[in-house]
């Protein structure tokens, strides 16, 4: 079985030496957990830094599917995608952040449904994670959200186990599915909970 697991920003420069530097034949999972993030607040809200994040975020995943596609049809693999809670349910002071992690969810909900009526049995797993107890990401939420970090080896577990029992999604905490699930008809009790893990003041002054 080959596994491969790109994090971090090492993985934006594999995306553009993977055709002269790594085969990929014969590979039976492909997952994509790296970010570029930036502080939360007013002033993350410039092309430039929009730019940034979806290059990272969106765009070398888009190419790194595409390189490994062919790979996963043969092998009959999966492809993991490791996304945020802010990809599902937009919040505050994380516009760049939050597109990008929209742009994920549309493109691979899109890739899965095409590979279904294709008959492609490639399995796509889109991951719906919350804050970590990273350093870097409590560093880049400090004073803005007052929701806590959730273990980093559980959310781990929970990816591996969606992988590998091929679902169409994990979420963690779980309780995020439920957020996730709430219509847009009914606006008023998402946005109040979302507002309750924020400090505005904080965020508005960054």
């Amino acid at each position: 079985m080959k596994v491969l697991l790109l994090t971090g920003l090492g993985a934006l420069f594999f995306a553009y030496y993977w055709d002269d530097n790594f085969d990929p034949g014969g590979l039976d999972y492909l997952v994509l957990n790296h970010i570029g993030a930036t502080p939360a607040g007013t002033r993350a809200r410039s092309a430039q830094g929009t730019r940034w994040l979806m290059q990272v975020n969106f765009l070398s995943y888009v190419q790194l599917t595409s390189l490994a596609l062919p790979s996963l049809t043969d092998s009959k693999g999966s492809l993991v995608v490791v996304s945020s809670l802010l990809g599902r349910v937009p919040a505050s002071f994380s516009a760049p952040y939050s597109a990008a992690k929209f742009a994920l969810d549309g493109f691979f909900g899109s890739l899965r449904r095409e590979l279904d009526v294709q008959d492609v049995n490639v399995a796509v797993t889109m991951c719906i994670l919350g804050l970590r107890d990273r350093a870097s990401a409590a560093e880049g939420v400090r004073g803005v959200t007052r929701a806590r970090a959730a273990p980093g080896p559980k959310a781990a577990l929970a990816v591996v186990r969606g992988g590998a029992t091929r679902a169409s999604g994990v979420f963690y905490p779980r309780r995020f599915h439920l957020l996730c699930l709430l219509p847009g008809w009914l606006p008023r009790p998402r946005a109040w909970f979302i507002r309750q893990e924020l400090n505005v003041t904080a965020a508005a002054a960054a």
